[in-house]
């Protein structure tokens, strides 16, 4: 059996569908999860990855645990994991835990642990996500606008599809143990690109506004830690030649090419309608 953390979220939902089609048991775990949420045959647990004995029920059985960075005591979810027999656990962290791990301590103590924990490990450092659009979608639906900052600034967003896909191999084959890495898009993406993309999926013009950096700081400290903040906004505006380079991690694992943000954008376009 393989459990699913975050098993509602962008990668964890797309995830659970993969390995559900493939074949084999799967438990959903999610701070609220239900059997309606899920594919048929999905067993659903309630569970919150900041209280790690919650878990216990969740982990009996699995051989293999898709974990996300959440909560303060990896070693205590790893442990709960351990007790209950899991030999696997495919870690989804941040590309920043690499190039910035001085404001990325969070992931960067969850991937140590997970290396340190004696169960096979993977670690998958994901960059920035097409999903992140999804915070352009009501004042695209209202407005047909978007805002960002640092417009000009391509970076390789991946589709979080990409991310599960390379998960549900890193679950189920023995080829990626011991690894980590990095899941990139197939090519970098302005913020006004992404907005263009948006329109091209609608068939509508959706206009584009630079933020400044004062103004984008102000709102994403309402829902972030400051460092955080800080380093998200260094990473959109001053990218490091690591964090702009498209990685061949998604190719060499999947055999193919990552999808594109327009190709999401298209897939996705009822989110802007």
């Amino acid at each position: 059996m393989i459990v699913v953390t975050g098993a509602t979220g962008n990668v964890g939902r797309a995830l659970v569908r993969m390995l559900t089609e493939a074949g084999g048991p799967v438990t959903a775990v999610a701070r609220r999860v239900t059997g309606a949420d899920l594919p048929p045959g999905v067993r659903a647990v309630a569970a919150d990855l900041a209280e790690p004995t919650g878990l216990r029920a969740a982990f009996e059985g699995a051989e293999a645990v898709f974990l996300l960075v959440a909560g303060e005591d990896p070693d205590g979810v790893l442990d709960e994991a351990k007790r209950a027999g899991v030999r696997r656990v495919v870690l989804l962290s941040s590309q920043g835990a690499g190039t910035r791990p001085e404001v990325y301590g969070h992931p960067v103590r969850f991937e140590e642990a997970v290396r340190g924990s004696g169960l096979d490990w993977t670690v998958l450092r994901s960059g920035g996500m097409a999903t992140n659009a999804l915070a352009w979608a009501e004042s695209v639906r209202t407005r047909r606008a978007a805002e960002a900052p640092f417009g000009d600034v391509g970076l390789p967003f991946v589709d979080p599809e990409d991310v599960a896909a390379v998960a549900a191999a890193a679950l189920r084959e023995h080829d990626h143990l011991g690894a980590t890495y990095t899941l990139t898009g197939p090519a970098p993406t302005t913020p006004r690109e992404r907005a263009a993309a948006i329109a091209a999926a609608l068939g509508e013009p959706v206009r584009f506004t630079e933020q400044t950096r004062e103004q984008a700081h102000e709102l994403m400290a309402r829902f972030m830690p400051l460092p955080v903040v800080e380093g998200t906004l260094a990473i959109l505006g001053e990218p490091t030649a690591e964090e702009r380079q498209v990685s061949p991690d998604v190719e060499r694992v999947l055999g193919r090419a990552p999808g594109t943000f327009a190709a999401w954008a298209a897939r996705n376009a009822a989110a802007f309608r």
